[in-house]
């Protein structure tokens, strides 16, 4: 393939990748806070992006993978809700200042992109690593434009091609907006739980009838389901029923239990995230090293006399270019963490935290965006452990303010250093999401032949625009919701963000000599039994136990992992059947992207909604029914939810056969 000498660089792919990243951002920030995960946008993007460009004139694949690289942004950005609301939850903030969020945000996600620059050739172009996600959007663009390798698809198929995929998202983001609707009117339940005591131990089960859950089942398959059912099992089958047995709970169950599981158990499930993480870091060392060593053997024969020319299609930002943005982030993080030291009275420690700070972001900051780089090459940007990547760096952060700023400091300026650990994990774990989605992009872009810097170019766009939808959206959720946890807030509406809630409990109870170590070792050694049983399964050629998804299901709560399973195991079924089908790949592809449409629909549905509150005053503005009617609401929604489900298999089912 040649080249990319044409269309790539436009304002029109530019204009486009910003629109659907707003879109997707604030999709994935309300999707995020409720179920605790957000979703890979670049294959909806790349779909919408080939409807939309069709229509003008001089549209090239390389054009379509800008707008798919901006918008890809989306949903990393929006995994900042993972540690920002709980600078809420801490009490240091009752909102989200935009500006400040907006550079808590931006500057770590362009390092995150500058970190990759280097690692592009060592990790996408001189490694076998599978990329996942970057090679099916790859061959979404190909189809679209016509290219596909392996067999011969013309203009016409491939029109009709992205009208479906397009209709397909469409259709899926409507049936979960509607679906969610009539939640809001109560007349079908949000979800169905039971409590129960079982023996001297209590357990019971909540499921969401969520379609966007259901989604993310569907995407991340079957295996990280099983794995997530093992930590609900090891969750609510185990630690809950033990811990529950061990003391007397004279009041209702299910407070009692949920009590246990949210101060107790979700430690044990951090503890195990924690040596699931530390594990993958051990496992990638070797390999990194050798990526980084090959890297630079790479950039010392460019430099020797007679180097030819490198191709466009292997043309970075130019190293003078990206370690002067590199040095201009960093500047202005430190005038960042300087307003903030001034801000919680922490002047007399700023010049240690604002020197601390700056080199904690610069290393921590490069070593995480490169373990989550190289995590998303072999599992996927959505399978990558971001999240546990996220909870080491805010132990090592807190660490750090306990041991070397502490002793500077009276005990009451404790809560200023738990938010000053909570801000600078913020600029890390920025930089992680974007090492993180950054080289699966640059691996679609290798595989059109784009030119990189280009791309570079696209994420940092994508990034500022990302960054600039997150505080608002924020806002807005915290003003109509909150979040649970919080005083004041109503439990009934709250938004979980369990994340935010985990990485904010573990700093403060760091600094403030608040946390049960014990309950994080538990999880520790669980995790190293969860890792040598995934070995063992591994040296046995059996599907694997990943390790990172048991730990998310000991700490997300279940009215999220209970769903996600069902769409795990329910999209398992659709494609073995679509594999039965002569037109089975395009049949899968289609039920991708009816779950991307799903995820996105229901997000964007929840951001309105969240405004009609806020606007409204009212909690629940749109309910034709009370509590009474609870029962046949749940009878209601669990009948329709089946329905809705098998309808729009059956749709993509027909329509595939179309295309």
């Amino acid at each position: 393939m040649p080249p990319a000498k044409s269309n790539e660089l436009t304002v029109r792919a530019l204009i486009l990748g910003s629109l659907i990243t707003v879109l997707f951002t604030a999709a994935n920030v309300y999707f995020g806070l409720k179920a605790a995960l957000t979703f890979a946008s670049s294959i909806p993007a790349a779909v919408i992006s080939m409807a939309v460009l069709r229509a003008f004139k001089g549209g090239t694949i390389q054009e379509n993978n800008i707008v798919q690289t901006v918008a890809s942004a989306a949903g990393a950005m929006a995994s900042m809700v993972f540690v920002l609301p709980g600078l809420v939850m801490i009490g240091w903030w009752s909102h989200f200042p935009f500006w400040l969020t907006f550079a808590l945000c931006g500057l770590g996600g362009i390092l995150g992109v500058t970190f990759s620059i280097p690692l592009r050739r060592a990790l996408v172009t001189g490694s076998d690593l599978p990329f996942p996600e970057g090679v099916a959007c790859a061959e979404v663009l190909k189809v679209g434009a016509g290219q596909h390798e392996s067999e011969a698809v013309h203009d016409e198929m491939a029109a009709a091609a992205s009208k479906a995929g397009l209709l397909t998202v469409v259709t899926g983001g409507i049936a979960a907006a509607g679906y969610m609707i009539l939640v809001n009117t109560q007349l079908f339940a949000a979800n169905m739980a039971r409590y129960f005591r079982a023996g001297k131990g209590a357990s019971g089960f909540d499921i969401g009838f969520s379609l966007a859950l259901y989604g993310v089942g569907h995407l991340v398959g079957l295996w990280v389901g099983v794995a997530m059912l093992v930590g609900i099992l090891i969750a609510w089958g185990g630690a809950v029923p033990l811990l529950f047995s061990m003391g007397a709970h004279p009041g209702p169950v299910a407070d009692a239990a949920l009590d246990i599981w949210a101060h107790k158990v979700r430690f044990i499930g951090a503890g195990q995230i924690g040596a699931a993480a530390i594990w993958s870091l051990v496992k990638l060392a070797k390999p990194i090293a050798g990526g980084l060593a090959s890297a630079a053997a790479a950039a010392k024969a460019r430099h020797q006399p007679g180097a030819a020319a490198l191709p466009l299609v292997e043309q970075d930002l130019p190293i003078g270019w990206t370690g002067a943005i590199t040095a201009a982030c960093l500047v202005a993080i430190g005038g960042v963490l300087a307003y903030l030291a001034a801000q919680g009275g922490l002047g007399a420690a700023s010049g240690a935290l604002i020197i601390g700070g700056v080199v904690y972001v610069l290393v921590v900051g490069l070593f995480v965006a490169t373990i989550c780089g190289y995590m998303a090459g072999l599992v996927g940007s959505s399978n990558s452990p971001v999240s546990g990547v996220g909870i080491l760096a805010v132990l090592i952060a807190a660490l750090l303010m306990a041991g070397v700023v502490g002793p500077l400091v009276g005990a009451d300026l404790k809560p200023a250093l738990v938010a000053f650990a909570l801000f600078a994990t913020t600029f890390v774990f920025a930089a992680a999401i974007i090492g993180n989605d950054n080289l699966q992009d640059l691996k679609t872009g290798q595989l059109v032949a784009a030119t990189p810097w280009k791309q570079q170019v696209a994420l940092i766009v994508g990034v500022v625009v990302g960054s600039a939808v997150v505080p608002p959206v924020l806002d807005l959720l915290n003003r109509a919701y909150g979040f649970a946890g919080v005083p004041g807030v109503d439990p009934a509406h709250a938004l979980a963000a369990p994340q935010a809630s985990l990485i904010s409990s573990l700093a403060k109870g760091v600094i403030q000599g608040e946390l049960d170590w014990s309950l994080i070792g538990i999880g520790v050694a669980l995790g190293v039994v969860i890792i040598a049983i995934d070995e063992a399964l591994g040296l046995l050629k059996r599907p694997r136990l990943a390790p990172l998804a048991v730990g998310l299901g000991i700490y997300l709560p279940m009215a999220t992992t209970l769903m996600v399973v069902t769409g795990a195991i329910g999209g398992a079924i659709f494609d073995r059947r679509a594999d039965k089908r002569p037109n089975g790949a395009g049949l899968k592809q289609l039920g991708v992207l009816l779950a991307s449409g799903m995820i996105v629909g229901e997000g964007l549905m929840g951001v309105l909604l969240a405004g009609v509150v806020v606007a409204s005053g009212k909690s629940a503005p749109f309910a034709l029914v009370g509590d009474s009617f609870l029962g046949a609401s749940q009878a209601l929604a669990a009948i329709a939810f089946v329905a809705v489900v098998l309808a729009l298999y059956a749709w993509i089912g027909k329509l595939s056969k179309r295309t």
